[in-house]
């Protein structure tokens, strides 16, 4: 939805949408439509950020036909028994214009707790049965269609107890889901990549048992606090899916792709600005730098001056997605999400639509 809300923002992130139809299939000989047909216009799931509400909202309603959910990221998870909402959380000219636009609202519950705090939340049945009376009342009564749960402080756990933690972290997902089923709201999860050497907190098998989508946040390979480089490459999204496809049905996974990208001050040991995908673009333009894809990650990227400050950019745009869906179509994944709303060049849709 993020990693972190600045990873998303961020570093932290959760459109689901359609990359575009399967490889092409045989010939059929009777009048049956073929097995893999064209997948159904409404493909995109995207978040919508508190902090640029309006030009957000303004975005999810143009581009209505293709999302057919939106996740505000309305909701900040501070204790057990505490879920505080963050400003514009709930508004109600937010809710019901998209439902009048057809579009569902599932809204974000991310967390920012102290190291080892949502650990302890998780690994705790008593505490675990407390966050979710909590996380329950959000959606009681409401207008909402669900809730989405972005929890990413748990990553980093040590060896000691990281099976702990993922165990608990599964259990409190499958009795939330249980839950939310009986109120006939959906349950989605936000998650990091599983890879070779990341992502081993998520029991990618049991979440996508129980989720109605797992939101797999395919961004920040090179993020705010590290050295230069791509959010993503087609070959790491290969290594996601790899992993991904084995343990979670195709169908509930979506695919959440980057519209933003990081400045960094090269050489020098500090945090990356972040851009909007529109922002980079822009600065690229201002700086009168030329644009350039990035032939092994298929993104684009500049380097420029400031002041005496040699700085490098590195992004997503439309193009560069273009060329990383061919990725997500060979492993049979149509579902994508975007961060965020508002922040993606307008030429993006148009690729997601095909």
């Amino acid at each position: 939805m993020v990693l972190r809300h600045m990873r998303k923002a961020r570093a932290l992130v959760v459109l689901a949408v359609a990359g575009s139809v399967l490889a092409p299939v045989p010939a059929v000989t009777d009048s049956s439509p073929p097995p893999h047909a064209a997948p159904p216009p409404r493909t995109a799931s995207a978040w919508l950020p508190y902090w640029d509400q309006d030009a957000a909202y303004r975005s999810a309603l143009r581009h209505a036909d293709q999302l057919h959910t939106v996740s505000p990221f309305w909701f900040e998870a501070k204790a057990a028994g505490r879920v505080a909402p963050h400003p514009g959380a709930g508004e109600r000219r937010v809710v019901d214009g998209l439902h009048k636009a057809g579009i569902k609202v599932v809204p974000t519950v991310m967390e920012k707790m102290a190291p080892g705090a949502l650990a302890a939340v998780v690994t705790d049945p008593g505490r675990r049965a407390t966050h979710i009376k909590a996380l329950l009342r959000i959606v009681r009564g409401s207008a909402y269609d669900g809730l989405d749960l972005d929890y990413e402080t748990i990553a980093p756990t040590g060896d000691a107890a990281y099976k702990k933690v993922r165990a608990g972290y599964a259990t409190l997902v499958t009795d939330l889901c249980r839950q939310l089923h009986a109120l006939r709201k959906q349950c989605v999860v936000t998650v990091s990549p599983k890879t070779a050497g990341t992502g081993r907190v998520w029991d990618y098998r049991r979440l996508g048992a129980a989720v109605d989508r797992l939101r797999v946040m395919a961004y920040n390979l090179h993020w705010a606090e590290g050295p230069p480089g791509p959010l993503s490459t087609p070959a790491w999204y290969a290594d996601i899916l790899r992993r991904a496809t084995a343990e979670v049905p195709r169908h509930k996974l979506e695919m959440a792709l980057p519209a933003y990208g990081w400045d960094w001050a090269v050489g020098k040991r500090q945090r990356a600005r972040h851009l909007t995908a529109k922002e980079a673009d822009a600065l690229r333009r201002k700086v009168g730098a030329p644009y350039r894809i990035d032939p092994a990650s298929s993104t684009p990227h500049f380097t420029y001056k400031d002041g005496g400050t040699r700085r490098t950019v590195w992004y997503q745009d439309a193009r560069g997605t273009a060329a990383h869906l061919p990725v997500l179509r060979r492993y049979g994944v149509t579902n994508t999400a975007l961060w965020a709303l508002g922040f993606e060049d307008p030429g993006l849709w148009r690729v997601l639509a095909k």
